[in-house]
């Protein structure tokens, strides 16, 4: 075949110096033909490899009648059906020729973000295991949010992935944003929309902020990508070369290594997200006057056992409360309970599980508790068998055990005798 470079000589020395074809064909050692085709092609030679055969091309006609009434039929149930004899290699290759003519393609357009007009959030769950207590380490989520207009990053680590905590999280991260983006992008996520539609905390969030809430189609990972891609970007540039001692630790260090990332430039916008957030800021809706109900929320009659449980945790409760309704609310950091919207326990989240947290002023409580709770019995025997009490005005009134007014009206009581004998006469009606 004809080298470009020979391509590119034939026709210089024709068309610039005049040289003949028989005098081209003599200095480049080529036939005149060759120089005849060189001077007719516009363009370059390219080289072109002829298809060599395959082993599958013999099954194409099987895999082809297969993939008519089942396009998307997986490799493996194919190659049973045909009675696949070699290696999947060669299937896999004629699949991924063939396929795509019952199926069809499916595009994806380039979208372009006009400033305050959108956010991807997602879930990262980062593998290295974080530790929340003694002896107990928890892989955790991380909530991620991208601008879309600017690509400014934000990311924190929450307890859970539970609707109230992702909530808290998304709070966070828009309230240090200082605007809120006018559509909030969010997968199938369970807390959000696992339903395919809007789950009722995420629809009341959203309508407090003033923003949508906006699902992916399923199966679709490329309708969120620039936050997918931002998760790959984490695993490669945050994680590596990292221990983390705590949660608290982790955001620590991932907020100081933010401010690095957020100065980057990014090839997509040609410039550098900080540079862009506040035109992406001022395109956004402002804050709302009265920030949104988020944290997880648990509402319960105390009982006896003065602990409520959160996130498979117990934390107690002001046992002065019991039989009473209390109210429950678990921001990221902290536990907070009240009755009658007056607070009767406050303590810190904690992030690990199967947990008992206890407050001592709660125990010193329930034990004072008890202690009247026995004075109290004791005084109602001492009424049972005689002696004083006080009046409302002071004064001492003189109290008579029961067997004395037994005697006083000529009755013969003795509890012993009277239950058998009450006992006969229900037997023997």
């Amino acid at each position: 075949m004809l080298k470009v470079e020979d391509w590119a000589e034939i026709r210089r020395l024709h068309r610039a110096e005049g040289v003949p074809i028989k005098e081209i064909a003599r200095r480049l050692g080529v036939a005149r033909n060759t120089v005849r085709a060189a001077l007719a092609s516009d363009r370059p030679p390219r080289y072109e490899r002829a298809r060599r055969g395959s082993v599958a091309d013999a099954y194409e006609l099987q895999v082809r009648a297969l993939l008519v009434s089942w396009p998307r039929m997986p490799g493996p149930v194919v190659a049973q059906r045909i009675g696949w004899p070699y290696s999947e290699g060669p299937l896999k290759k004629l699949l991924a020729r063939i396929r795509p003519e019952y199926v069809g393609i499916d595009p994806v357009d380039r979208v372009t973000y006009e400033p305050g007009q959108l956010a991807q959030c997602d879930l990262w769950f980062p593998a290295p295991t974080i530790p929340v207590a003694a002896g107990q380490a928890r892989i955790l989520p991380v909530l991620v949010i991208v601008l879309g207009f600017s690509r400014f990053l934000s990311a924190t680590m929450i307890p859970s992935r539970q609707a109230g905590d992702i909530l808290s999280g998304m709070w966070q991260l828009i309230s240090g944003i200082g605007r809120v983006p006018k559509t909030l992008v969010w997968d199938r996520e369970s807390a959000i929309g696992g339903t395919g539609r809007v789950s009722v905390p995420a629809a009341a969030f959203a309508g407090t902020v003033a923003t949508r809430i906006r699902l992916a189609p399923p199966r679709d990972p490329e309708f969120k990508g620039m936050v997918e891609r931002n998760n790959g970007f984490f695993e490669t540039s945050f994680l590596p070369g990292r221990v983390f001692a705590s949660p608290a630790d982790f955001n620590d260090q991932l907020a100081d290594w933010l401010v690095r990332a957020n100065t980057r430039t990014v090839r997509a916008i040609g410039g550098c997200p900080v540079d862009l957030l506040e035109t992406d800021r001022q395109a956004m809706t402002p804050l709302p006057p009265v920030g949104p109900q988020v944290g997880l929320t648990h509402r319960i009659r105390l009982a006896r056992d003065y602990y409520v449980r959160i996130d498979a945790n117990d934390y107690s409760i002001d046992p002065r409360v019991i039989g009473r309704f209390v109210d429950v609310v678990a921001s990221p950091t902290t536990v907070e309970a009240f009755c009658d919207r007056e607070p009767v326990a406050r303590h810190d989240r904690s992030w690990a599980k199967h947990g008992v947290i206890t407050d001592p002023a709660h125990v010193a409580t329930a034990h004072q508790m008890r202690l009247a709770l026995a004075d109290q019995r004791r005084a109602e025997q001492r009424a049972q068998q005689g002696g004083t009490r006080r009046h409302g005005d002071g004064h001492p009134v003189a109290l008579r055990a029961l067997p004395d007014y037994d005697a006083l009206f000529g009755v013969d009581f003795d509890p012993i005798t009277s239950t058998a004998a009450e006992a006969a006469e229900a037997s023997n009606p």
